[in-house]
């Protein structure tokens, strides 16, 4: 494994609790129901297919993405789940590649990065408007992969995610798909969807990867 590739919402940040509220608020906005049931059943990386299947008018579209910034403006901030600094630390010093293949706009992540402390550590970051297309289809992850010289290698990369669309991105490519349970999709549905494996968190997977050996600090009780 040469490189490794990751979505960001769900997997390296902390954001879905933000970005569910925001579409609360776009939702009730319009009158339609919403809860954390519709969210997984309706959830498409490509937001503007999620919200015309939730029922938002195709003419108001402009309308509920101008509502959603505002109300994610004034959302809780985003922060990185436990460990995944140090993580990609291990990962780089290891000597893997590492790159983003995110679903969300480049005006909305790039300051995250920079934020989180993040900014220099990927070789690529692909973003969700980066292409005229979203995951499933392979053409983000590929355009990674090409940037990375391992577009005729594709499983020399692993790409981890936390819903099955990041799943089947990866298996239509050929590269590795590692699920990350979260808010959004469990165990079943990852491995359904294509996942070689799953993991609780991208620091347990790391750890797994790289046979890293948690050593238990706790002082033995003396012989008596």
């Amino acid at each position: 494994m040469e490189a490794v590739l990751f979505d960001w919402d769900g997997t390296l940040v902390d954001s879905l609790p933000a970005l569910f509220q925001a579409n609360v608020a776009v939702m009730a906005a319009f009158g339609l129901p919403f809860d954390e049931t519709a969210y997984r059943h309706h959830y498409a990386p490509d937001w503007r297919a999620m919200y015309l299947d939730l029922g938002v008018p195709a003419d108001r579209l402009d309308e509920a993405n101008d509502r959603w910034l505002a109300a994610y403006e004034q959302g809780s901030a985003s922060r990185l789940f436990d460990g995944v600094p140090e993580a990609l630390e291990r990962l780089a010093r290891d000597g893997r590649r590492l790159g983003i293949v995110t679903a969300g706009h480049r005006s909305v992540v790039e300051p995250q990065l920079a934020t989180l402390g993040l900014g220099g550590v990927f070789d690529i970051v692909v973003y969700g408007d980066d292409l005229p297309v979203h995951k499933p289809d392979p053409a983000p992850l590929r355009r990674a992969l090409d940037v990375l010289g391992l577009a005729g290698r594709p499983a020399a990369a692993a790409y981890v995610g936390d819903v099955p669309d990041d799943m089947r991105m990866a298996r239509a490519v050929g590269t590795r798909g590692i699920g990350i349970v979260s808010l959004l999709s469990g165990e079943r549905e990852l491995l359904a969807a294509g996942a070689s494996e799953v993991a609780s968190t991208v620091a347990e997977w790391v750890d797994r990867a790289l046979g890293i050996m948690r050593i238990d600090r706790t002082p033995l009780s003396p012989a008596i």
